[in-house]
């Protein structure tokens, strides 16, 4: 394909339906993407992935199989890739955060916003040289893989500059509120240097670490996983602790109208300053970048983000279980035990 710097989304966790069953004993058979006719040019797909981020500034979408596949799994082992405008591809963008925000208030949110998708395929034909897997249910599994060894480093990776945030906000109003000298403050300040410190000396551990496979670096998949896990485990007590730096008035401040209006702003302005050096308009934009990052529809998204997105903390405890080496780890402690 000639250089046209194509946007490309990924769609590969499906619906699922009945968490307890498999792709073929669902209560109707697309919750998971199948194959429902094949063609000598191609396949017809149904069914339907969620979660598919920015797809709707996308040019292509590749789908990839969320799971490994059993012998009746067949016409659900499947992957390809399909430009966005194809017919029968449907895509039913979430709402949240999607209210139009008042940039002083909102100093993140309202200029970022990151859609996601019910990704819907209609009967949508899939042209031969468009299809990866077709049936093929040994490498399901294997493709499932990427997500694990490769999504989930990246997974860390984007979110270092959000914890790094965390902590440059965290001081910053304990800055302006006057208290950056209390020894408790002190300690959470630590906690956030060293929730933001852990997790990038783990992921950058695990790119050190990486396996050259057919000339392709692989991060190291136990440390990804750990990183990934520190970070979704620790989240909601970092939201915690920059709150509570930060005050109830995240969610009791006046807002961006009255900063302008002749009848408040001077009130504003008199009553709201903190210590020496911010006055009320800079302590209030420190107060709404807090909120707009913790307090809002935005902060709520990362929450929810941080618990379930690119895995939940069951599945990156489990692939950390089954790639730690116990047996060499019980070997040396049977050796000291003289057992």
């Amino acid at each position: 394909m000639p250089h046209k710097d194509l946007a490309v989304a990924v769609a590969q966790t499906d619906v699922k339906g009945d968490r307890s069953q498999g792709p073929t004993t669902q209560e109707h058979p697309d919750y998971y993407v199948r194959v429902v006719e094949e063609r000598p040019d191609g396949i017809v797909v149904r069914g339907a992935k969620i979660h598919t981020s920015v797809s709707t500034n996308s040019d292509e979408v590749i789908v990839l199989p969320t799971r490994a596949m059993r012998g009746e799994d067949k016409a659900y082992a499947v992957a390809f890739a399909l430009p966005i405008n194809t017919p029968g591809l449907k895509l039913i963008a979430s709402p949240h955060g999607s209210a139009p925000k008042d940039p002083y208030e909102h100093p993140i949110s309202a200029r970022h916003k990151m859609m996601e998708t019910l990704t819907v395929f209609d009967d949508v034909f899939v042209p031969n040289d468009r299809i990866f897997l077709n049936g093929e249910i040994e490498f399901a599994g294997l493709l499932a893989l990427t997500f694990v060894r490769y999504h989930r480093f990246t997974a860390v990776s984007y979110k270092l500059p959000l914890l790094e945030l965390m902590a440059g906000a965290g001081y910053a109003i304990a800055e302006a509120n006057g208290v950056i000298r209390a020894a408790h403050v002190r300690d959470k300040l630590t906690h956030l240097a060293a929730y933001h410190s852990t997790v990038r000396g783990l992921i950058e551990h695990a790119a050190a670490a990486c396996t050259i496979e057919e000339g392709y670096a692989v991060p190291n998949t136990l440390l990804t996983n750990v990183a990934k896990y520190h970070f979704a485990h620790n989240y909601h007590h970092a939201v915690q602790i920059v709150q509570d730096l930060a005050g109830g008035i995240l969610v009791t401040a006046p807002a961006a109208e009255d900063m302008t209006s002749e009848a408040t702003r001077d009130y504003v302005l008199k009553y709201l300053g903190g210590a020496k050096g911010f006055d009320a308009d800079k302590r209030l934009r420190l107060l709404n970048l807090i909120g707009d990052l913790t307090a809002s529809d935005f902060g709520g998204y990362q929450e929810v983000l941080a618990v379930h997105a690119e895995g939940g903390f069951e599945a990156e405890k489990l692939q950390a279980y089954r790639e730690y080496d116990f047996k060499t780890v019980a070997a040396y402690a049977h050796k000291l035990a003289g057992v």
